[in-house]
């Protein structure tokens, strides 16, 4: 059974599973990976979701202050081997909740061209790609998404 919890940065499950995060990032795009690596920092956030099944950690995703009416998803990630049993959307929807909850009125995300399956999930979760921003501008490999809450 899946369970989602809401967390901080202080939760040791977090890390371990950023830590597969990431280096599944550093497989799909290798030394480029390293720009993007400055914009991943995962100390001091409050909102952060953990997935768990039958109590193991298989799935996380948080997010942070974007503007003072949007919030940008970070640190996406599940388990391979529990993917494709809605876990991600859980994650994501438990998000999207607790921006809302907090007054944010839309979401903003950046994934990679090489993370087709993150693409497809944001898309059917209802984010549309808007233009590159801030730190991803001019970055050839970063798709930035948008979606408006309530």
């Amino acid at each position: 059974m899946i369970t989602i919890k809401r967390t901080d940065s202080n939760n040791q499950d977090f890390y371990g599973l950023v830590a597969q995060l990431d280096k599944d990032l550093n497989g799909r795009y290798g030394a480029e990976q390293v720009e993007y690596d400055r914009y991943n920092k995962i100390k001091d956030i409050d909102t952060i979701v953990l997935a768990y099944d039958s109590n193991e950690p298989v799935g996380c995703g948080c997010f942070k202050n974007y503007d003072s009416n949007s919030v940008e998803v970070k640190r996406m990630f599940v388990e391979p081997e529990h993917r494709g049993k809605g876990i991600a959307s859980a994650i994501l929807n438990e998000l999207e909740k607790w921006a809302t909850e907090l007054g944010h009125q839309s979401i903003v995300l950046e994934t990679g061209n090489k993370q087709t399956e993150a693409i497809q999930l944001y898309q059917k979760q209802g984010y549309t790609i808007i233009p590159n921003y801030g730190q991803y501008s001019g970055m050839k490999s970063s798709i930035c998404m948008k979606k408006e809450l309530g």
